[in-house]
């Protein structure tokens, strides 16, 4: 069991940080950093959806999603038209920029997930797949328990 904790952790740690790099470098002659690749690549793929949508599909959270909006914006990757308090409920746009570099980041994505799949045929990716939903979703139940001990 020790090693099948140990392994399990070792790999998806590794896993992260294998993502996290890959965003890093792939951003940075953007100057933009690894959060705002999901907000960029979800809004391409999505069309117009608003802050807490875009919160919900990145699993991230509000403050860290508002700083991304913020930096997108004022870097001219996208917009919201509402200046309305309720800011977070408007749709979020991509501009034309906004769009080129989604378009780019997909096809990046595209390509590192067919090389992250070598070896893999579509059985086995969709074993794997249920596989990752079912251990996400046992061990959100269980953080779920640890949060009504609070």
């Amino acid at each position: 069991m020790e090693e099948r904790f140990h392994t399990f952790t070792i790999l998806i740690a590794g896993i992260s940080r294998s993502i996290r790099k890959i965003k890093t470098a792939e951003m940075s002659e953007f100057n933009l950093k690894g959060p705002h690749v999901s907000c960029l690549y979800y809004l391409y793929k999505s069309g117009p959806i608003t802050a807490k949508e875009l919160c919900d599909i990145c699993a991230e959270d509000k403050a860290n999603i508002s700083r991304s909006i913020r930096h997108l914006e004022e870097n001219g990757y996208l917009v919201c038209h509402s200046k309305t308090a309720k800011r977070y409920q408007s749709p979020l746009l991509l501009t034309e920029k906004g769009c080129q570099l989604g378009k780019h980041i997909a096809e990046k994505i595209d390509n590192v997930l067919a090389s992250a799949s070598e070896g893999l045929d579509e059985q086995s990716r969709a074993v794997f797949y249920k596989s990752l939903a079912l251990i996400h979703n046992n061990l959100q139940n269980i953080c779920k328990e640890y949060k009504d001990e609070e």
